[in-house]
């Protein structure tokens, strides 16, 4: 687009909020920001005063622009988040790889609240967490269904009177789907349960050491020590309490360094006043002011997870945004607060010297994985003659053994790093036998058809194809590519020489053994080798488990299920013991008896 259809265009912003985004010569999308005025935002891009390196990087990219009015700043910070998720810009601030922690979920929706560990929140029950370094959620768990009796299965209970499982034999439910405890006696013990993963461990600890005691004195040494073991986790939970800090006070305290190149951002974690640990993200510094930068890290961070009842933050950022955001999106009403003196205070410094530290540290290795995913990609467009920067990368894998099982692969890169979200797989559906090629061609048909309708919103249009294999490979899929009607750079990596052979030329192209470009293709074709393997071994685990498992008297298909629902795989069943089969839905401790004397047998 020339200079003057932009001028034009920007003659029309109007002078709403909403979100725009910046386009390059390929129509690819490379920065979304938000803004309470559109007209003033835009524009100011393409003033001519001077600008910080990265935004004039960025400004010299841009081709085109969009944008989408919104009705509400608010809503833009929305809609600027769902962009980035989906766009992944090259000059936004992103979370990439971002690691979620689990929580123990407590379901008050039910009439006999279970608990459980989740990594993922939703608007369904009460969360406690996350629990982060040092903290095994598994043990508090645990700890809930020893002490208070809290379930952990998740068995619809209905009004049909259930024989009660094992763990109630074990002294670990209390068993409502018999009706062996009425709704309010559970419910006490429920909101004990509640105090105990508040941080109230004095209780859970004195019935603990009565169970110790007990166990010592019966000469059942095993079970006195795992409850000796409970008792020194909680006393590590005790040593985390920040003595100066409230116990009601659910806090995040975040730091914002940056070196105008690169950036860093530091994050405690605090629950019921105790330390649950700490994290730190090295990114590359965006196009946006550090305060645009810092609020919209901020809004992809608690996407994907709990909002506490304060921020402490250190650092540029709007507050006033977030917390309209957090109320209006999120419904939660969170405290921001910048603390001149205190225990905040000194948290707040702590992160600031965490975030320092860390991106004085981190500045050599981020600068290498640099070299290693987006420049690398540079590296192939160059070295490969291909049309398009090859931003969205997808490889594919074919796994069988003598034609069984037949399983598919699609990894995807963005700039040169692992995006696992976008990974799909296939189950070969018209192919019999052993047949490689007919496999790939069925794979990346099915994956063609979906380009040009409403599923490409989901599964986005790749810039380059890689096929492990070699010239016979990369023919069989440019046979699939000319039927579709599709352009779309295809290349195939022969493992044997690190050949990679085009379309374009009749030669394999040899790059260097130690030429990032080479090693970005190898971790690509690796990793499409490596999730094949894993889903082939998956079904083949399954189908094998449920063949073994007919074998024995009494084990009909639901039994089977719940088996493999629980272990997943033959070698998971052979290694549990008789009390861990008879906690499985309708087994019991005869059934498990006889189950683990075959599995003895294989």
């Amino acid at each position: 687009m020339g200079e003057d259809v932009l001028r034009e265009k920007l003659k029309l912003l109007p002078d709403s909020p909403g979100v725009y985004i910046m386009l390059d010569r390929d129509g690819a999308v490379i920065y979304v920001g938000k803004a309470r005025v559109l007209k003033n935002r835009v524009r100011q891009y393409f003033h001519s005063s001077e600008k910080p390196a990265k935004v004039q990087a960025m400004v010299e990219q841009i081709a085109d622009f969009s944008y989408v009015v919104t009705q509400s700043e608010v809503d833009a910070l929305s809609l600027e988040n769902t962009y980035i998720k989906k766009y992944k810009p090259k000059y936004n601030i992103l979370l990439k790889d971002d690691k979620t922690y689990p929580y123990i979920k407590l379901h008050t929706k039910e009439e006999f609240p279970r608990i459980s560990i989740t990594r993922r929140i939703k608007k369904d029950g009460r969360y406690f967490g996350p629990f982060m370094q040092g903290i095994n959620c598994k043990d508090i768990v645990d700890v809930c269904a020893k002490v208070y009796n809290i379930r952990t299965c998740n068995v619809s209970i209905t009004g049909k009177e259930k024989k009660p499982c094992l763990n109630y034999h074990l002294h670990r439910c209390l068993a409502p789907c018999a009706h062996l405890v009425t709704r309010e006696e559970y419910a006490a013990r429920v909101e004990k349960a509640i105090g105990f993963l508040s941080g109230d461990y004095e209780e859970a600890e004195r019935i603990l050491r009565e169970k110790m005691q007990k166990f010592a004195e019966e000469e059942q040494f095993e079970l006195a020590l795992d409850y000796r073991n409970k008792i020194g986790m909680l006393s590590g939970l005790k040593l985390r309490r920040i003595t100066a800090m409230p116990k009601d006070v659910d806090a995040d305290i975040w730091a914002f360094a940056s070196n105008g190149l690169y950036a860093c951002i530091s994050l405690l974690v605090t629950r019921k006043g105790i330390m649950q640990g700490s994290r730190n993200f090295p990114l590359e510094e965006g196009a946006g002011s550090a305060a645009e930068s810092f609020t919209s890290f901020l809004t992809q961070y608690y996407a994907a997870h709990e909002l506490p009842h304060e921020l402490v933050l250190e650092g540029e950022a709007d507050d006033t945004l977030f917390r309209d955001y957090a109320r209006s999106e999120r419904g939660k009403n969170v405290e921001i607060v910048r603390p001149k003196a205190g225990v905040k205070r000194e948290l707040a410094d702590m992160a600031a010297k965490n975030a320092r530290e860390y991106l004085e540290k981190a500045v050599s290795a981020i600068a290498h994985k640099n070299d290693m995913t987006r420049l690398a990609c540079e590296r192939l467009q160059t070295l490969l003659g291909l049309k398009r920067y090859p931003r969205r990368m997808e490889c594919y894998d074919i796994s069988d053994i003598s034609g069984v099982d037949k399983v598919g692969s699609m990894v995807v890169f963005t700039d040169g790093e692992a995006d696992k979200y976008e990974y799909r797989r296939f189950r070969i559906k018209t192919v019999e036998g052993a047949n490689d090629f007919a496999s790939l061609q069925e794979v990346l048909r099915r994956r063609l058809k979906k380009l040009g309708t409403d599923e490409e919103e989901r599964f986005a249009r790749p810039d380059l194809v890689v096929i492990d294999g070699g010239k016979g490979q990369l023919s069989a899929i440019k046979e699939v590519f000319d039927e579709a009607g599709v352009e779309i750079d295809l290349i195939a990596l022969a493992k044997q020489e690190e050949e990679v052979f085009t379309l374009h030329a009749s030669e394999p192209v040899r790059l260097d053994r130690r030429d990032y470009a080479l090693k970005t293709l190898q971790r690509i074709r690796d990793e499409a080798h490596r999730f094949a393997i894993t889903y082939f071994r998956n079904l083949h685990s399954k189908r094998s488990l449920s063949s073994v498992l007919e074998e024995i008297d009494g084990v009909g298909k639901r039994k089977r299920e719940a088996l493999m629902q629980k272990f997943g795989t033959l070698s998971s069943i052979i290694g549990a013991s008789e009390r861990e089969l008879a906690s499985v839905e309708g087994i019991g401790p005869e059934l498990a008896g006889r189950i683990k004397k075959h599995l003895d047998t294989l």
